[in-house]
């Protein structure tokens, strides 16, 4: 039995303006605005939720399976998962599209200016549920197509598979009877804490009500912690103190692992929770979303218990 990741694969370029934003964009010009700012420092990470998910899943030892679609520029990415032992079966390459790309300038102020190409994250839909032929557990519905995010609900839910709905920053793209339907289908939902509000003013329920149609809410708060909250009960998740922390970019989807991971071994959510967190924890020591390496010693001995138990 496997967790199907389904997501985008993306290449994510990061930059740095050793400046302002404020001081380059005229509030009284903004609409007429033409600027250009020198960003002498850039990275180029491995991104998309799929992507650094099963990074983390693979971290770990999990039986998993990325679904995604990809372009004509993925060969780099491929070599790194072949590298890593992640397995390609089901990242349907589209040779008429680029990978989908996010190109992000952050300023001084941690101000970001964010260009996002979507590629071939909008053929998703693409790819259906039932071409998989192995055993799957469990499926994570991450920011990916909307035509596929919503058709890979609908699969899942007709095979009888549970899934995570797993909105992140494609949240807004969805209306009220759309957000009520992936709800209403659900196993689980994790969000952080801005999305959380935003899914309950978007789909006009409290955390409660939509609390008790899954299995379990999953709202995450970064150095605050994580909040899960099933049949009728909250639980708090604390975050481990990380002293020097170097980088957010992924840590939610490295907490999403450990859920994922947790639910598929049937743990209880204390347990669960704690994993998420250690791996969140372990990511901030790094720079990017699939830098970070712990062995699975370092992980059993920030969480006190052993992955196999």
């Amino acid at each position: 039995m496997s967790i199907l990741v389904c997501g985008s694969m993306a290449f994510d370029s990061i930059m740095v303006f050793h400046d302002y934003f404020k001081n380059h964009i005229m509030p009284d010009q903004i609409h007429k605005l033409s600027v250009a700012f020198y960003v002498p420092d850039m990275e180029k990470n491995f991104g998309g939720t799929a992507g650094k998910i099963g990074y983390n899943l693979n971290l770990i030892k999990a039986n998993f399976k990325i679904m995604s679609t990809v372009g004509k520029d993925f060969e780099p990415y491929q070599s790194w998962l072949t590298k890593n032992n992640i397995a390609t079966n089901f990242i349907k390459l589209c040779n008429d599209d680029f990978t989908a790309q996010a190109f992000i300038t952050t300023d001084l102020d941690d101000n970001q200016i964010t260009a996002f190409h979507p590629g071939a994250m909008s053929k998703s839909h693409l790819n259906t549920i039932m071409d998989i032929k192995e055993n799957i557990q469990l499926i994570l519905i991450s920011p990916d197509g909307k035509e596929g995010m919503i058709e890979h609900a609908e699969q899942s839910f007709k095979c009888g598979i549970p899934f995570i709905f797993d909105p992140g920053q494609g949240l807004p793209m969805f209306d009220k009877d759309e957000l009520l339907n992936f709800i209403n289908k659900a196993s689980f939902i994790t969000v952080n804490d801005y999305e959380a509000e935003m899914l309950s003013k978007n789909s006009g329920l409290s955390f409660q009500e939509i609390s008790n149609q899954v299995n379990a809410l999953i709202i995450t708060k970064g150095a605050s912690g994580s909040l899960i909250i099933t049949n009728g009960n909250e639980l708090n998740i604390p975050a481990f103190k990380v002293p020097n922390p170097i980088d957010p970019t992924g840590c939610g989807d490295a907490y999403r692992a450990g859920i994922a991971y947790g639910i598929t071994h049937h743990w209880d959510w204390n347990k669960t929770g704690l994993l998420a967190s250690a791996l969140a924890a372990l990511k901030v020591k790094s720079k990017g979303g699939q830098n970070h390496n712990p062995t699975i010693s370092d992980i059993e001995n920030l969480t006190g218990f052993k992955l196999n138990d």
